[in-house]
């Protein structure tokens, strides 16, 4: 094994790159070794004794597989968490879920003759204002109402 540091340093001077992206071909040592001068260098960069390796990157391949688990419902539980509530979904999000089930179950009630079409629109005003929590309350709400009338 001999010392090449100089036929190192001035490849990669020679090649535009860092010190650990030449590559010298251990079975041409002898031949390199002899090089001194930087056309010498050049001379064994064409004839593929010396060369440089490509850049390497940062890999992906465990966050891709983090992001799979993910997908699968996977690594979301309390402890992975980070942020406020809102942070992971908005309250605007929060609320158009919540309303668009309301007013989902508020349709089927309707066409299923459980309320009124006066007591659909009665309802869904309150449900925009924001009166109901979730589909039960709506139809523990609606439940109630019927009893007291009847």
């Amino acid at each position: 094994m001999s010392d090449l540091k100089s036929q190192r340093r001035m490849a990669a001077e020679v090649l535009g790159v860092g010190k650990n992206r030449v590559w010298i071909d251990p079975e041409q040592e002898e031949k390199i070794e002899e090089a001194i001068t930087r056309q010498d260098i050049r001379n064994l960069v064409e004839s593929g004794a010396i060369d440089k390796r490509d850049v390497e990157g940062t890999s992906k391949g465990r966050s891709r597989k983090a992001k799979k688990q993910k997908q699968k419902g996977r690594r979301k539980g309390h402890g992975s968490r980070k942020g406020r509530k809102t942070a992971r979904k908005s309250e605007k999000q929060d609320w158009m879920e919540k309303i668009r089930s309301i007013r989902k179950r508020l349709k089927e009630m309707r066409d299923e003759e459980e309320v009124t079409q006066e007591q659909y629109r009665k309802l869904y005003d309150m449900a925009k204002g924001g009166f109901f929590r979730d589909t039960k309350h709506l139809e523990n709400h609606v439940a109630n109402k019927l009893e007291s009338v009847e």
